[in-house]
């Protein structure tokens, strides 16, 4: 894919999983430049050497998604440094607290929030004005989840957390439209990130690959090739989206199908 060719784009939580393989995406897509933020400047310096390694120019900074000041600076150096900002992926985000809601805290909750809806709106606020006072369009595509699909038990803040984006997704969608600014989420299934990880080891994984139709579990690049595609102009008439990447997870109806059950009561097909 070469449609990203010449462009300039930041993703947050650059360091691992997710973030990682949307960079290298969109370094392997053509991008002139990759700017990486997060909080962790090691690992961003690992992911900005394989970036480099594609041919790309990567720029690390430092930066607290929460902290409006922070965020402000991520954009400013973009644009001061390479004159533009084409796309940007909003992925950093935290698990917080799973528990039943009588065991969480307030603490608990603006934890999450802070985070994952605070924090992406303050980055489309910046990302948006920039791509605006240039008026050449953009892409901006933030991580959601199938969480705000679905849920587990003691989901409840992660879930509203990511359903939030999924809403403000479309209001931001038709506030960009006119001036060729584009913006969606990708909803990744059950991926298989450092996040993930520290749920569940291989055993405790299992059930996930049994109950997902491709059988298997997601994997970064999976998710971070879509990102790259969103972002790019192969995708131009593509926004306000929630897309889901899951191999097939949150289909209705599909578990009855992989236990038997519907085999068993109307014959193989």
């Amino acid at each position: 894919m070469t449609a990203f060719n010449g462009k300039v784009a930041l993703v947050t939580g650059a360091g691992s999983g997710i973030g990682q393989a949307a960079s290298l995406a969109l370094a392997g897509a053509g991008a002139r430049a990759v700017v990486l933020a997060g909080r962790r400047a090691a690992a961003l310096e690992t992911t900005a050497a394989q970036v480099r390694a594609c041919g790309t120019e990567a720029r690390v900074v430092i930066t607290d998604v929460v902290r409006e000041s922070d965020v402000e600076a991520l954009v400013a150096t973009t644009v001061e440094r390479y004159g533009r900002l084409d796309a940007a992926f909003n992925n950093a985000g935290v698990e917080g607290a799973f528990a039943p809601i009588a065991d969480l805290t307030a603490a608990d909750f603006d934890h999450t929030i802070t985070t994952n809806l605070k924090g992406v709106w303050l980055c489309c606020k910046h990302e948006m004005a920039a791509m605006l006072r240039f008026g050449r369009g953009g892409s901006i595509v933030n991580t959601s989840s199938w969480l705000a699909h679905g849920a587990f038990p003691g989901s409840s803040i992660y879930s509203a957390s990511k359903a939030a984006l999924d809403g403000m997704v479309r209001a931001l969608a038709l506030e960009g439209a006119d001036q060729g600014i584009r913006v969606n989420n990708v909803n990744p299934g059950i991926i298989d990130t450092p996040m993930f990880r520290r749920f569940a080891d291989d055993a405790a994984a299992r059930p996930f690959v049994d109950h997902t139709p491709a059988r298997r579990l997601g994997t970064p690049d999976d998710v971070g090739r879509v990102v790259a595609w969103l972002a790019s102009d192969a995708a131009a008439f593509v926004t306000g989206q929630t897309l889901l990447v899951d191999g097939g997870y949150t289909i209705p109806g599909h578990r009855a199908w992989l236990t038997g059950a519907v085999v068993a009561s109307h014959g193989a097909i």
